[in-house]
């Protein structure tokens, strides 16, 4: 393996252990359950899921769980390089190629040889590079810029969106063979919101992790504060929850989470109560008291599948109790949306 590859090769650092990277979810259980008897094959994998949700992490579970992982682990962020510079970011340039070409350089794809080559944000890639991608996929040959001669690497590569790609093909935006190309199997990850049973074991391991970093010792988050947090919309998912537990160890009191979340959560709430000069310190309190029993009740049922008994055992509330509460807050005893996993029967070989 060259020097660079070596240096591109470092999925190891920082990877969580499973029971975080997955939790106790049944969609995250079926997302390990499928990637657990792909991970040793050449089918084609797409990573979905909203900002945050771990896609980079899951890719690289399967490039260390596969025959790969012996080899680097190359990422590419589609969108954050240029349009122009990314063709020679992926495949390199000869010498002469164009100017200031003075020397050759060899790509992404050619670095990520006998690895993983993890192209992120594969919506944003331009249509002229989707042909030549596509080419590598189905071949596992391509040409560097200003070069005539077909190189030959043997790569798994694995890809990852926050957008609906099957919408973009429909926009022709994106190409309908390269979609069917890269989905042998499509893997949708749940977002934050919908693993609320998994976030005090996240958090645990999030406060360790950088307690370590950052040489400090705060102490672990409060059962209150975690109430609390359950009721949060984690609109950035795993990211946001990370960079919240940074400034609670930084700060080393529950009030970074509080001023982050609770308070927030609040205003943005009861903004129309409290714009109402005949509504009450006390009557705002309790109103916004019964919001936060509701959300926190919400949550609890989805986290344990809507089945009340093991809510309310979670809760620490007796059954009886819970009903009651369920019929004042209005909520229906309905299971809520969840994320699927499918698979194509186009998966092709790379």
């Amino acid at each position: 393996m060259s020097q660079i590859g070596k240096k591109l090769s470092s999925c190891d650092e920082r990877c969580p252990p499973e029971s975080i990277i997955f939790g106790k979810t049944k969609a995250m259980a079926a997302v390990r359950s499928s990637l657990l008897k792909v991970a040793d094959t050449n089918i084609p994998i797409l990573i979905e899921g909203e900002s945050g949700t771990g896609k980079e992490l899951i890719c690289k579970y399967i490039h260390r769980h596969s025959v790969w992982g012996r080899g680097p682990f190359v990422k590419v962020n589609c969108p954050a390089i240029p349009g122009t510079l990314l063709e020679s970011e992926l495949f390199g340039y000869a010498r002469g190629a164009f100017t200031g070409a003075y020397g050759t350089k060899a790509g992404r794809v050619e670095m990520a040889e006998s690895g993983t080559l993890f192209l992120d944000e594969i919506s944003e890639l331009d249509l002229s590079l989707q042909s030549k991608l596509l080419q590598v996929l189905q071949d596992g040959q391509f040409q560097a810029i200003g070069s005539t001669i077909d190189k030959k690497v043997n790569v798994r590569v694995i890809c990852a969106t926050n957008r609906d790609l099957q919408a973009e093909v429909a926009k022709q935006h994106f190409r309908q063979d390269l979609y069917y190309r890269i989905t042998g199997l499509v893997l949708r990850l749940s977002p934050l919101r919908e693993r609320m049973e998994d976030l005090p074991a996240m958090v645990q391991y999030l406060v360790g992790l950088h307690n370590q970093q950052f040489k400090c010792s705060a102490p672990p988050v409060s059962e209150s504060s975690l109430l609390l947090m359950t009721t949060h919309p984690w609109t950035g998912n795993m990211r946001e929850l990370e960079n919240l537990i940074k400034r609670y160890v930084v700060v080393g009191t529950e009030e970074a989470i509080l001023s982050e979340i609770g308070h927030r959560d609040l205003m943005n709430g009861h903004m129309e109560v409290e714009a109402s000069p005949s509504v009450s310190l006390g009557q705002l309190t309790r109103a916004a008291m019964r919001d936060i029993e509701s959300r926190i009740i919400l949550n609890a049922l989805r986290a344990n599948q809507w089945n009340r008994k093991r809510t309310a055992s979670a809760l620490k509330v007796s059954y009886r109790s819970l009903l009651y509460k369920l019929k004042k807050s209005g909520i229906q005893n309905r299971p809520g949306p969840g994320p699927v996993l499918v698979e194509h029967s186009k998966s092709g070989n790379l």
